[in-house]
């Protein structure tokens, strides 16, 4: 089923009296979401990933806009009537009820040509609690089930009706971190194996770049990009983008184009043939660090962190912003631990230069 969203914005009254202006949490946000496929809703806490998540499932009401599923206009249609199945943040199961029950109480308020009988629901049931692999769990309530148990039977009650679409509020934020890294590959297959429409909101971006086929990233209520991972990773549009996503961060630098070259401190470290003359933000990707006897950036050696297949060498800056500039370059290379400096060429794919002002990405090159 295909999503689309035109100018949804959502406004909600300041609670601070003194303040007369509406907050926004969901500002003139349009795309659109292809039948079948996952969506990864990303940003910081409070940026308005659940309050949109809130307007597709029709729990809220937008202020403006208009959504469509597929080419109907859902936009005033009640929650229950939309065809969505919403999973939580904390999993919200009956405790008194056992997995089957839990899983088939959606269905037991079905009414006309939809009722169904309680041998039907049983067998839906199974076929979905199947397909999340807790089958053996069926008698057991949620008090005797691990918290990734849980999540799954929350995921089979959402799929039980065969939901149009499926959305999943930050589903695995209360697992540790194994449990999160299995879970989220079984809400890849479960959607793989069931071809539902579904967006999938966290603020961790890991999460959201290693299973989304799409994803959109939000700040503040507004739409920042939308792309694939790895296409977004690659190419951000603002600075905002290129920071939220990546682990380790980005390195940002203060610099300066001048003469066509760019500079970071007074050092020149790449050429940018065609830009004019600006103070500018240098952002370089951890993998972005050519370790170089000759290298153009020269930094203040901190120390090198091992890492099986791979080094981290932790330098400072004057100019850099973080508080350490992380390098992965390949365990092959040998450096120099008591040096006081380390220097580095860069690659300039990268690279990415952004305005000072606006913090939007400036291109150059190819």
């Amino acid at each position: 089923m295909k999503v689309v969203l035109q100018n949804l914005t959502k406004k909600f009254p300041n609670r601070n009296k003194k303040e007369k202006k509406d907050v926004i949490a969901v500002n003139d946000f349009t795309f659109e979401i292809p039948d079948g496929k996952l969506i990864g809703l990303l940003g910081p806490s409070g940026c308005g990933k659940s309050t949109l998540l809130n307007l597709l499932s029709g729990l809220l009401s937008p202020t403006e806009g208009k959504i469509y599923f597929g080419e109907e206009d859902v936009t005033d249609i009640a929650p229950e009537n939309r065809g969505v199945g919403l999973v939580f943040q904390n999993y919200a199961l009956y405790p008194h009820l056992t997995v089957k029950q839990n899983i088939t109480f959606p269905l037991e308020n079905l009414k006309g040509k939809d009722k169904l009988t309680k041998q039907q629901r049983e067998e839906k049931a199974l076929e979905v609690a199947k397909l999340v692999q807790i089958d053996e769990l069926m008698e057991r309530k949620p008090n005797e089930l691990s918290g990734g148990q849980q999540q799954r039977v929350a995921i089979a009650r959402a799929l039980v009706k065969m939901p149009r679409i499926l959305l999943l509020d930050e589903p695995l934020s209360n697992l540790d971190a194994r449990l999160r890294l299995q879970t989220r590959e079984e809400i890849r297959r479960i959607q793989k194996s069931t071809g539902i429409t579904t967006i999938f909101v966290t603020h961790d971006q890991d999460e959201a770049m290693s299973i989304s086929d799409l994803i959109v990233v939000m700040k503040d209520g507004v739409l920042q990009q939308i792309g694939k991972p790895q296409e977004v990773y690659d190419n951000p549009v603002n600075l905002f983008v290129a920071k939220f996503l990546g682990t380790p961060p980005i390195n940002v630098f203060d610099g300066k184009i001048k003469d066509q070259k760019l500079y970071i401190g007074d050092e020149a470290v790449l050429d940018t043939e065609g830009l004019e003359n600006a103070e500018v933000y240098v952002a370089v990707r951890p993998e972005g660090f050519i370790l170089s006897e000759e290298g153009k950036l020269t930094c203040d050696l901190s120390r090198v962190e091992v890492m099986g297949r791979d080094i981290s060498v932790v330098s400072t800056h004057p100019e850099c912003h973080n508080e350490s500039i992380r390098s992965i370059i390949s365990s092959e290379n040998s450096v120099n631990v008591s040096s006081a400096t380390v220097k580095f060429d860069l690659k300039s794919g990268k690279i990415f230069l952004f305005k000072k002002e606006s913090e939007e990405r400036i291109y150059y090159g190819k």
